[in-house]
């Protein structure tokens, strides 16, 4: 399998498909799995800077970064102290000073090229779950709908219950967009 290949949906439901679930489990796995190639899709499609830029944010924030520095700053200041030995970077180490200051340029820029690349497949991430979210919520709504009608059939009065009514109505995105947005609006002016 291609690891940068979009992943391919699952046949679920498939007649004579090896990959038909027969439990929550396998409905579960097959789920982990979905995501897991997705993920491996989203790593392999990275660039070369990304990929390069992945592997110093990641070295940096391990320990062994923090130890060859003190290695290397106590050998450093070592060096340049003891009097008997020649300084090329005497007190108050102003080269030393440089060094870090570059350093923690580039270092700061790696960081955000891996952080920018971390946004992407959140983002990304987020989108999918919003999708499956609105999804989610147009079944259900439909499915309040179906279950009405099939009440209607039997005999079933179901107007007792105004919370089904209301649930049964499409919801509308941009409605809770605008809603959310009111909320923080009204939040913020608040008394803190």
């Amino acid at each position: 399998m291609n690891p940068a290949a979009p992943a391919k949906p699952v046949p679920y439901g498939d007649p004579g498909s090896a990959a038909e679930p027969t439990c929550v489990d396998d409905l579960t796995r097959q789920n982990v799995q979905a995501m897991q190639r997705l993920e491996e899709a989203a790593l392999a499609s990275r660039s070369r800077s990304d990929r390069i830029a992945g592997f110093i944010a990641r070295f940096c924030g391990s320990m062994p970064f923090v130890g060859v520095h003190v290695a290397i700053f106590s050998a450093w200041l070592l060096v340049n102290s003891v009097p008997a030995l020649p300084h090329f970077d005497p007190y108050p180490f102003t080269f030393l000073t440089l060094v870090v200051s570059l350093e923690a340029i580039f270092l700061s820029t790696f960081i955000l090229i891996s952080q920018n690349h971390e946004l992407r497949i959140s983002e990304r991430r987020n989108q999918l779950d919003l999708q499956i979210n609105l999804l989610t919520e147009q079944e259900n709504t439909k499915m309040l709908q179906m279950l009405e009608r099939i009440a209607k059939k039997v005999g079933v009065s179901m107007d007792d219950d105004p919370a089904v009514h209301i649930l049964k109505k499409a919801t509308h995105p941009e409605t809770l967009v605008a809603q959310i947005e009111q909320a923080q609006r009204d939040g913020s002016h608040a008394p803190q």
